[in-house]
């Protein structure tokens, strides 16, 4: 019989295998038959699952083991993407799944965390892809420097535009970064040096001994040329998700968390407001610019029209049904949106559309989210309700 620790940890890892095993399913699915029938079955499953107790099993397994959990959920992506090595557009879809999901952890860091809001994620995002293809066009630095270069770029010009949107409060603040991000696609337009309303094109990353433009190919390994990006978006993805749930964690969430619910009091025991929400808005802005450039290097083009306010929207709508502040929660609607109207052809054009209704029914019938976001613990091992 297996050890108590052993059989504690099996909810969490079978989560993962059933969820590894579903969306390797759902994205070899290729009719639109089969793709009803997945997600029907998905739904019937989960109320199942709710009926007879074992959700609540596995959201305590995954509370108890979150670093189990953590690398089941990373085998299983890497599973999924070699099963589904040589379909392109299915490691296509996996790869801009985690790449969104990088700047929806970027916006849970404003949003959920500091309560900064950011109506402008896509124009970060986009700060980022230009920042690559400028640097691959007009340098002869090494592509791989792309990355960090983009989140500085998109950091530092965060750092600008939360100047203004310090000075105002609520839905004026909103309306600071919607302008700003309106601003940064006529900017684009209207640039020659950045390839006016054409676009420019960027090079593909590469590494020495490994072009990240061609297909992969290691002894009797051949994988689409979409793989190696899936590789390193999984690489930040990971790094990313634990920064922000170290920093979560942290005195510095904490310090975050109560500028959040009350900058009054958290101004009456000592807490800079200005300075907490600075750094909030530009680690977000950091993480969304890194996202950018590895997504610029994977498309190979790049136009103003790409990043719009319609996507940055759907940046929102990403951390809003996802649960506000938390960070699976962010992975999963990121997942779900970014992929299911790829798959599902006769909600594609209707997608915005369907977006504004579920983030409506979210915030009238649940507005803590899919996923709310769970009790912050402070010591290791407490539960709420232990004496």
């Amino acid at each position: 019989m297996a050890p108590p620790t052993v059989r504690s940890r099996l909810p969490a890892i079978g989560c993962a295998v059933v969820a590894t095993l579903y969306l390797i399913l759902f994205l070899a699915a290729d009719s639109q038959i089969a793709v009803g029938a997945l997600l029907a079955a998905a739904a019937a499953g989960v109320a199942l699952a709710a009926r007879f107790g074992l959700i609540a099993r596995v959201r305590d397994s995954i509370g108890d083991h979150p670093r189990t959990f953590d690398l089941a959920a990373i085998l299983g992506v890497l599973a999924a993407a070699i099963f589904l090595r040589q379909a392109h557009f299915a490691i296509l879809m996996m790869t801009t799944a985690m790449l969104m999901m990088v700047a929806a952890l970027g916006l849970t860091v404003q949003f959920g965390f500091a309560g900064v809001v950011n109506f402008a994620g896509a124009a970060f995002l986009g700060i980022g892809c230009y920042t690559a293809a400028a640097v691959t066009k007009y340098t002869a630095l090494p592509t791989i420097l792309t990355l960090p270069l983009g989140g500085v770029m998109a950091g530092l010009i965060g750092s600008i535009l939360i100047m203004p949107v310090l000075r105002t409060r609520g839905h004026y603040a909103a309306l600071v970064t919607i302008a700003f991000g309106i601003l940064f696609k006529t900017f684009l337009e209207v640039n020659e040096v950045l390839g006016g309303p054409q676009g420019l094109q960027v090079a593909p990353l590469a590494l020495p001994g490994w072009d990240f433009g061609r297909p992969l190919h290691i002894g009797g390994f051949r994988a689409s040329f979409y793989f190696s990006y899936l590789l390193i978006a999984l690489a930040l993805l990971a790094a990313c998700f634990a920064l922000v749930r170290r920093l979560e964690r942290s005195w510095i969430g904490l310090s975050l968390d109560a500028i959040r619910l009350d900058e009054i009091a958290s101004a009456c025991y000592g807490l800079d407001i200005a300075r907490w929400k600075v750094l909030a808005f530009t680690l977000g802005n950091f993480l969304a610019g890194c996202a950018g450039a590895v997504y610029g290097h994977m498309l190979g083009f790049i136009a103003p029209n790409n990043f719009t306010f319609a996507d940055s929207l759907v940046l929102v709508s990403i951390v809003v049904l996802g649960g506000i502040g938390n960070v699976w929660g962010v992975l999963v609607a990121a997942a779900f949106v970014v992929i299911l109207p790829e798959k599902l052809q006769i909600i594609q054009e209707y997608r915005f559309a369907i977006y504004a209704v579920l983030v409506i029914l979210i915030l009238l019938f649940r507005p803590e989210g899919l996923l709310p976001r769970p009790l912050r613990q402070y010591l290791p091992g407490w539960k709420a309700g232990a004496p």
